[in-house]
Order: structure tokens, then C-alpha cells, then sequence
């Protein structure tokens, strides 16, 4: 009789936590644009992977993995993930407008992209990020899409502007307007503060913010302080993931990071699946971005944004979102062994 060995309980183990029902229902397949800066940190490298184990579960689609960093790592990196995943083929994007080009000090992004496979070899080979989210948009239903922005808010400036092409007849604003459900920004600090991803690229990021048509649930930096993950990840048998090979190379570079890199990204990508409900508190009203990059906040019940407070203990959100980083497609998981 064979014996399953341990490896393999756990990663099956990991795989039915990602497959199965969770602690919210959730019967519709979100489709999501996921718009990310991956390479100044790594956190966007867990919130991909958690976006992939939810495809794999069936709870989400996804539509298209763009940047908003043109540092010329990214897109591979972005690639390398995809393709671990089986979704190689996803469309790509990054600025071709003036943006911020930046890169990791840990060099985790060209140490994955020199081990796995990958079909991008630069960020300037992809298209024009505006153009993916034109063309997508352009042949989604109505109301959704979800957009989840772990970056720079250039993309989107650029998208909102956008003029009617051969993609689509409508402008950038009306195609949000008329396709797209929510907006899951990571960004800011609540109730006011300064944090990266506003003032690197502060003008997209108040002229986004001003004139969002729609709804914008704000996750900031406050929360994905608390919130650690990578541990259990990088103690794990899981091989030749490029995953665990990002966490296992930065976590030991910073003492910041001794108990787990802190987790922004990826509340960012739980809410855009799963939405808020048993996870956070929301205050809605409307993010004020000031000149300087900083932000303030102004309460208003009727107001289309809001930002999260956490509801639930911290160690049960971090396993909760560690459990769907560590995910392993299933082709990947080891053959059992022994007799």
C-alpha cells in the first residue's frame, strides 16, 4: 500500500484550503485587473500568488497582470509568476508615459527571472498598460471588473484620460463608468498620513482619486503593518517555487522582517475577492491628497470611498493569507512515493 508522504499532506492540505470554501461565501467568479509597482518590495509577489491560488479555486478570474513601474525587471518578474502558475499567456503592460523606474536592492526579481522560465525579457517589450486596460474593458460585461492597484496610480491617470481609439468608442472614464465594479486601491494612511504609493506618483494619484467615477475601497498602510507573512512559507518543503524562492531571499535582508515581511499587497487582494465583509470595518467618505503626497480624510456617510480598519485578530488574517500564498498548482505538487 502506498504512503503519502508528509510533503505531500501539506501541500494537498494548502490546496484544499485554496479550493474550497472559505470564511466568506462567495459563489461569483471576480474578475480582476491586477496593477501592481513589483520590485521596490515584494509583498505584490504574494498578493499574485494569492490571486493565482484563488484562479485555481475558480473564485476569480484574471484578466490581465499590468505594471506601474517601468524599472526593466518587472514585467519578466511578473511573467516568471504567471508562467509558475500555468497563466503565461496573460496580457502585460506597463507605462509608456513618464512613470517611476524602480528596482530591488535585494535582487530577488533578477535572481527569478535568470532561474525560471519566463517568455518577457524587459519591461519595454510590453505594450502600453492604458491599451490592455482599453481592450479588456472594451469586451468585459458591465459592472465587472474589479481593479486592484498595489502601486503607482499611473496606469489608471493615464486610463481616465484616455480619448476613444479602435479599442473602444467611449473614453477612459466612461469605460470605467460602464465596466468596472470597484477599485481595491493599497495606498494611503488612515486617517491621514504619507505613504509610497501616493507620493511617488502624487499628481496621477490626486487626479485618480478626484475623479474616480465609482466605488474605491482603500486598504493603507496601517493595515498590512500588522499583518506578517513569508515564514511559514520559506520553512515549507515546497521546491522550485519562484514564490518562496522571493520570500526566502528578502526575508533574511532586513531585520524589519524577522517575523514575516509585512503584508500590504496582499490585504489588497483579499478584499478584491473576497470584499470586506467578516474581514474589516469600513468609514466611508473621501481620501484628500495633498500637494505633498500626503493624505488626509474626510467622513461622509453617503461617500462612494472608504477605507478598512481590521475586524479580525491579526494571526487568523496572516494564516488566512499565507495558507493562499503557499498554494502549488497542482500539476507542480511531488508524485507519492514508497510502498
Amino acid at each position: 500500500m502506498k504512503k503519502v508522504s508528509l510533503l505531500v499532506l501539506i501541500i494537498l492540505l494548502i490546496f484544499w484550503n485554496c479550493a474550497n470554501q472559505s470564511m466568506i461565501k462567495n459563489d461569483k467568479v471576480v474578475k480582476i485587473i491586477f496593477d501592481t509597482d513589483l520590485g521596490p518590495d515584494y509583498d505584490d509577489v504574494g498578493a499574485l500568488a494569492f490571486l493565482h491560488c484563488m484562479a485555481d479555486s475558480g473564485r476569480a478570474e484574471i484578466l490581465a497582470t499590468v505594471s506601474s513601474n517601468k524599472h526593466n525587471m518587472v514585467a519578466p518578474a511578473i511573467n516568471v509568476i504567471n508562467t509558475y502558475f500555468g497563466r503565461g499567456d496573460l496580457p502585460v503592460g506597463a507605462p509608456k508615459t513618464e512613470g517611476v523606474n524602480l528596482g530591488s536592492s535585494q535582487h530577488w526579481a533578477d535572481s527569478i527571472v535568470e532561474k525560471y522560465p519566463h517568455s518577457i525579457n524587459s519591461t519595454s517589450e510590453v505594450a502600453d498598460a492604458v491599451n490592455i486596460y482599453r481592450k479588456i474593458l472594451s469586451i468585459q460585461p458591465d459592472n465587472s471588473v474589479t481593479i486592484i492597484t498595489v502601486g503607482f496610480l499611473t496606469n489608471l491617470n493615464n486610463l481616465l484620460k484616455s480619448k476613444p481609439d479602435d479599442l473602444s468608442p467611449l473614453t477612459g472614464k466612461e469605460l470605467i463608468i460602464k465596466k468596472v465594479k470597484r477599485l481595491v486601491s493599497m495606498a494611503g494612511r488612515f486617517p491621514a498620513g504619507k505613504e509610497f504609493n501616493i507620493y511617488m506618483d502624487s499628481t496621477a494619484s490626486k487626479f485618480v482619486y478626484e475623479n474616480w467615477p465609482g466605488e474605491i475601497i482603500f486598504t493603507g498602510f496601517e493595515i498590512g503593518a500588522e499583518i506578517h507573512t513569508g515564514l511559514k512559507l520559506i520553512k515549507s518543503d515546497i521546491k522550485n517555487s519562484p514564490v518562496k524562492d522571493v520570500f526566502r531571499i528578502s526575508i533574511p535582508l532586513s531585520a524589519e522582517d524577522k517575523e514575516g515581511r509585512m503584508s500590504w499587497d496582499e490585504t489588497a487582494a483579499l478584499i478584491g475577492v473576497y470584499g470586506t465583509d467578516g474581514f474589516f470595518d469600513t468609514v466611508k467618505g473621501k481620501i484628500i491628497v495633498n500637494p505633498d503626497g500626503s493624505n488626509t480624510w474626510e467622513n461622509s456617510p453617503d461617500g462612494k470611498q472608504s477605507y478598512v480598519k481590521l475586524k479580525i485578530p491579526v494571526p487568523q488574517i496572516s494564516s488566512f493569507i499565507e495558507e493562499r500564498m503557499m498554494h502549488v498548482p497542482l500539476e507542480k505538487m511531488p508524485k507519492t512515493s514508497g510502498e
